[in-house]
């Protein structure tokens, strides 16, 4: 199985000059933790993610209102993502290596056309529990959540 077969593609994202407080408004709207971050004609090039996570922590650390802070001030800048042809197997390991759980699926051109998340993943797994030949077991989507979930060494010392 393909990413493009399991991706979530009526996705939601913003722009970086777009204040949290509309990043965190889209979220709680459409019942999710992680908005891709566009920029560029259309609006259609990632160029990072925001997390609820991000927003919590953006706030706290400037100490001022959401809708004073810019989505560019507390995204991860990082872009890790996958392509529509990915296996799904190729995208859990990305997940698991980089310790993230949700990934912005790209087109060849940069251009954003979905989202694939760890629920998906297991979603999927259990679906494909009594198939032969599997793409993904339930045990490597546990593996992929536990290496999420491990503290950090920076979390362990402080």
């Amino acid at each position: 199985m393909r990413v493009h077969e399991l991706m979530t593609q009526q996705i939601q994202s913003c722009r970086p000059d777009d204040s949290l407080e509309l990043a965190a408004q889209l979220m709680w709207d459409h019942d999710c933790g992680c908005i891709p971050v566009c920029a560029g004609d259309g609006a259609s090039r990632t160029i990072g993610v925001i997390t609820d996570r991000d927003i919590c922590m953006g706030a706290l650390f400037q100490g001022r209102p959401l809708r004073e802070l810019r989505v560019s001030d507390a995204m991860a800048r990082r872009l890790l993502a996958c392509r529509p042809q990915d296996t799904l197997a190729e995208a859990e390991k990305a997940m698991r290596d980089a310790r993230i759980r949700r990934l912005p699926v790209l087109d060849d051109q940069g251009s954003l056309i979905g989202m694939l998340s760890l629920a998906d993943l297991a979603r999927e797994a259990m679906r494909e529990q009594s198939q032969p030949g599997r793409d993904l077991t339930e045990a490597e989507v546990n593996g992929t959540l536990a290496a999420i979930c491990e503290p950090t060494r920076q979390a362990l010392t402080a």
